[in-house]
């Protein structure tokens, strides 16, 4: 199923996987706003459809936008509040590259009509997708579970200290799932040393998590923040096939993991 805004693979699985940063568009009439720099969508959660493949044959539901996050942010709430207080945070539509820098020529950047139009014309489609999608799996089987799939640069000063993990866990803290099912995540990690990972570090979890984890309700949410070193090149951005097949298993194990958890088990 496609629209102008996303494409959504019904799965037959209570498992959907959301990928909010993978779409690189940026409509035409906004270019001209944008820095020649923002043009090359550099903050992208580059190649992630591309990578969890896999997962549409094993029946998950995937979810996918096609414009950029630097159009408007589709893990951010659309009051703009900010994710991570008192740290430096990009905004529903963004105006700084994760390094800083501006993302508009001068003067150029969005006003509150602006930002309005764009969660009316974009945002909205893809949350209310999500929203129904949820809504379907969670009466098609009783409950469902979300993956919200992203990925990141493993160092970016202006963001965070240090380098990251491989593999960045988030379920606020406990509250976008079932302890179970937090548990079985967590063993799937620690099953394996070749990725370092941690459970609600710097990435507890984006707006996707917190406002759709529901375990009360019967929707269970989980983020999960990889590094791109885990299976692309960082400098330059490029696919790298001989990372993404050493990744990939892992992945699918946790994707089997989330599709094979029930409720009360």
């Amino acid at each position: 199923m496609s629209t102008a805004t996303h494409t959504l693979h019904l799965g037959t699985q209570p498992l959907l996987i959301s990928m909010p940063h993978v779409g690189t568009q940026i409509p035409p009439q906004q270019r001209a706003r944008y820095t020649e720099r923002a043009l090359d969508v550099e903050d992208t959660d580059w190649f992630l459809d591309r990578l969890y493949a896999f997962a549409e044959p094993l029946g998950a539901s995937v979810l996918v936008p096609v414009h950029s996050r630097y159009l408007i942010d589709l893990n951010r709430a659309s009051d703009n509040r900010p994710m991570y207080p008192g740290q430096n945070n990009t905004e529903l539509c963004p105006t700084r590259h994760f390094t800083g820098e501006p993302l508009y020529r001068e003067g150029q950047a969005p006003d509150e009509a602006e930002v309005r139009r764009r969660v009316f014309a974009y945002w909205q489609p893809y949350h209310q997708a999500l929203h129904d999608e949820l809504a379907r799996l969670r009466a098609a089987h009783g409950h469902a579970v979300l993956l919200d799939a992203h990925s990141i640069k493993s160092e970016l000063p202006w963001l965070f200290e240090g380098t990251l993990p491989h593999m960045n866990i988030g379920t606020v803290n406990g509250a976008s799932c079932a302890p179970s099912l937090r548990a079985q995540v967590q063993a799937v990690f620690a099953a394996q040393d070749r990725y370092s990972h941690v459970m609600d570090g710097r990435f507890k979890g984006g707006h996707i998590t917190r406002e759709h984890g529901r375990p009360a309700e019967g929707v269970h949410a989980v983020q999960l923040e990889m590094c791109w070193r885990a299976y692309m090149d960082e400098t330059p951005s490029a696919w790298n096939d001989a990372r993404a097949e050493e990744v990939r298993p892992l992945l699918q194990a946790l994707v089997q993991a989330l599709i094979a958890w029930r409720p009360g088990a």
